[in-house]
């Protein structure tokens, strides 16, 4: 148990060195592309130093797997050096076993990922956007999901537009039970139209039965009230704005996540993405217990061998291969070509049993 102890511990610090040093390169390089990418005048070396920060937790959370293989390969190669796993092997004790603590280490690294970082960084990512939206003076189109429905806004000439549906299809052209409140620039309601269905064509929404009424200076608002068959309403949305303003699963906490999926439903949306999401933020404690497997693989043996170099490299190309194998597999289920369970488990224990079977080849065969 003492030596288990230590090789966590070992491990902890191996992880929180590499976790450092990338940190500081990430908030470097984003400190430069937020000076870059705004006004000079406006946003300057404070601002922009906000918004790294603000963006930074985001960029490291998707990199933990990497930060893990890389901090493993830390791990042994340090053992290698100082004679620590000779000594170990030495003793009876065998690579498996000697991998127990690592490997629970970065389980518990995961959990609280999932369960502690990935609200943290939700917050974060909600709050770099609403910072960089105030810089760039950008209205565009907010939307949100509740119990009520589906809300979305969108910036027009002469104000603003929101927009209240009880439901709608899938990729969010068509809008059932739809109501427009249009404001004026002062920030005052200027007319509402209700309407059964609400079509996105390029540059209009087409309603069906639609009834508007105007606020002017009429005290009744009803005697001035208009129903059109067909009425057009200006807008510039997309359907792939749409849709895109609602698939952003990273910015939701995991804990709110199996909600929204349950509004998105409710609303007509597809749930896809964040059902994949939401499986692969579960699956990420087992993720980065293969990436362990992987660099103990290549790693856990003496530097009298030889050809450290070369085996650090296969290490970071097989925890590469993972990672990005992971992320297409994302991308498939998102898309429905795979089911969500395989997107989100099978490259997390592909990684698993490949790192196994070589280091059953290697240490133990």
């Amino acid at each position: 148990m003492r030596l288990d102890l230590y090789f966590a511990r070992r491990f902890m610090w191996s992880f929180t060195l590499v976790f450092g040093v990338f940190f500081g390169i990430v908030l470097l390089i984003d400190l430069v592309e937020q000076m870059r990418r705004f006004d000079s005048e406006q946003v300057g070396v404070v601002e922009a130093g906000q918004l790294a920060l603000l963006n930074a937790p985001d960029t490291m959370y998707r990199m933990l797997p990497l930060l893990v293989v890389l901090a493993t390969i830390t791990l042994f190669l340090g053992l290698a050096r100082s004679s620590e796993m000779v000594v170990t092997r030495a003793s009876g004790r065998s690579a498996l076993r000697s991998l127990a603590a690592p490997v629970l280490t970065a389980l518990v690294f995961g959990a609280l990922g999932v369960a502690v970082l990935n609200p943290i960084v939700a917050a974060t990512s909600k709050k770099f956007e609403v910072v960089s939206n105030s810089y760039a003076n950008t209205g565009g189109s907010v939307s949100s999901v509740s119990e009520e429905g589906l809300w979305l806004r969108q910036a027009s000439a002469g104000g603003q537009v929101v927009i209240r549906a009880a439901r709608s299809n899938l990729d969010g052209t068509r809008f059932f039970d739809v109501t427009f409140y249009g404001f004026s620039v002062d920030g005052s309601i200027s007319y509402r139209i209700e309407a059964a269905e609400a079509l996105l064509e390029p540059g209009n929404w087409v309603l069906s039965k639609a009834k508007r009424w105007t606020f002017s200076d009429l005290e009744n608002p009803e005697t001035g009230a208009v129903i059109h068959p067909k009425l057009n309403v200006k807008s510039d949305l997309t359907r792939d704005q749409i849709r895109d303003s609602f698939g952003n699963p990273s910015s939701i906490p995991i804990w709110e996540l199996p909600k929204f999926i349950r509004q998105l439903d409710r609303a007509g949306f597809s749930a896809l993405q964040h059902r994949v999401w939401l499986n692969m933020e579960l699956a990420n404690p087992v993720l980065l217990a293969a990436m362990v497997l992987i660099g103990a693989g290549f790693t856990m043996r003496h530097t009298r061998f030889g050809r450290t170099g070369l085996m650090v490299l296969f290490a970071v190309l097989m925890g590469f291969g993972i990672f990005f194998l992971r992320n297409f597999a994302q991308v498939l289920g998102q898309n429905g070509q795979i089911p969500v369970l395989v997107a989100a488990w099978a490259p997390p224990l592909a990684g698993i049993f490949l790192s196994l079977g070589l280091l059953l080849h290697t240490e133990d065969g």
